[in-house]
């Protein structure tokens, strides 16, 4: 369907960027999406797979570097303009347009430090290519540590029983990093460069540093790509560090700001999530719509029985409910930094349960159809339910944003305006 945008007052440009990324969206992520969703999980990352050619013509088209300013190379997008583009192509796949977000995360981090010598070594080179030979990830989550690494402020944080699976120690002028990161980081198998989370001294627990790496490094190998439930068009896999040694500029987080960092840094993935939630929800919505329109029952399309229009207007409701809040804290955490974390855990939190539900009812729409691999609705709905646990499980989420609005939050850790 068509729909009136809330916001009266978008440019041509603003319409143009909509259109073009709609049409990238509907001509080449969703059908590469759906491609990928039944291919294993090996032959989702293999050199014949469908993915390579959709980054291809995202980087040529310069989706990776939308966000950037131009001054590096960047397409210099505004907020607004970065956000109708993401939720087309979240609306064509949640995963693959992951990947895009992802490509991008460590490179937009390192642009936040200020840093001119690792903006000239890692963002420049960044925004310069144009065949997908450079992308991130963030490798935060281990095998024994989810939740753990977030939980800024509480007392585990500082906590010296607990101890990280990945660790570095200074030598010299050397980083040098041994342990690994768990089959959950989102591009493992992919990324040709990572920004990952360390432990720095094990009297600190949980709290330590950042980094930034190239994976062909000595010492870095991967594991074998997750087969997994949903987002199956999102490559996950476990990262091994083994002795490898990094110079220590690139260790651009220190013990002294760490936890300030994870809570921006996860307020920014939360803030991105809940668009791949909003893109989520309004296909499940556009394709119940669809279905109930074609689909006669009782003598007429479903869409001509009372019960039914209710149910379809609910999930309008729901949508353009997601749709106004992750618009409204997208635009702001792009202006902020560190982003403001209660807003973005919060959007989070409810656009994708929010997303779930709507979902849920496209799936209960379609009937038995739903549940076939037939319709897309079926792929839909495990992709949202993975949702509500990327970038940290929802109800973590809500008892850090619980903190922050009682006070009881570490006022380091609170964010501040750039």
């Amino acid at each position: 369907m068509t729909y009136l945008d809330l916001n009266l007052d978008l440019s041509s440009e603003d319409q143009a960027v909509r259109d073009a990324a709609h049409d990238f969206a509907a001509g080449v992520i969703r059908p590469a999406g759906i491609a990928l969703d039944r291919l294993s999980a090996d032959a989702v990352v293999a050199p014949d797979s469908p993915l390579w050619p959709v980054l291809r013509q995202a980087y040529e088209l310069g989706y990776h570097k939308a966000m950037f300013p131009e001054e590096v190379g960047g397409l210099g997008l505004t907020p607004l303009q970065g956000h109708l583009l993401m939720e087309e192509l979240c609306w064509g796949s949640a995963g693959l347009a992951a990947v895009l977000l992802l490509a991008a995360w460590p490179f937009a981090k390192l642009m936040h430090t200020g840093n001119q010598d690792l903006i000239n070594e890692f963002v420049i080179p960044f925004c310069a290519c144009s065949d997908a030979s450079m992308a991130g990830a963030w490798a935060i989550t281990e095998p024994d540590h989810g939740s753990d690494t977030l939980n800024v402020g509480s007392a585990s944080w500082r906590d010296p029983a607990i101890r990280m699976q990945l660790q570095a120690r200074l030598d010299g002028d050397e980083w040098v990093l041994d342990g690994q990161k768990s089959a959950w980081v989102s591009c493992g198998p992919t990324a040709t460069h990572a920004m990952v989370n360390v432990q720095l001294d094990a009297a600190r627990g949980p709290d330590g540093g950042g980094c930034m790496l190239p994976l062909d490094l000595v010492g870095v190998s991967r594991g074998r790509p997750l087969d997994k439930h949903g987002a199956r068009d999102l490559p996950q896999g476990e990262l091994f560090f083994d002795q490898v040694r990094i110079p220590q500029h690139w260790m651009f987080v220190g013990t002294d700001t760490y936890g300030e960092w994870v809570v921006g840094n996860l307020g920014f993935g939360n803030t991105a999530v809940a668009v791949l939630a909003l893109g989520l929800a309004r296909a499940g919505f556009e394709e119940a719509l669809a279905y109930v329109k074609s689909r006669v029952q009782g003598g007429k399309p479903l869409a001509e029985h009372h019960a039914v229009q209710v149910r379809i207007h609910r999930m309008f409701t729901q949508v353009e409910a997601i749709r106004a809040f992750t618009r409204a804290v997208w635009m702001t955490n792009a202006r902020v930094y560190p982003a403001l974390a209660e807003y973005a855990y919060a959007a989070k939190t409810f656009a994708t349960e929010t997303a779930k539900q709507v979902i849920d009812e496209s799936v209960q729409l379609h009937g038995a159809n739903g549940v076939t691999r037939a319709y897309l609705v079926e792929k839909l709905w495990r992709d949202a339910r993975t949702m509500t646990i990327a970038d940290g499980e929802n109800s973590i989420l809500n008892r850090i944003g619980g903190q922050i609005l009682n006070d009881s939050f570490p006022r380091s850790v609170v964010n501040r305006i750039a």
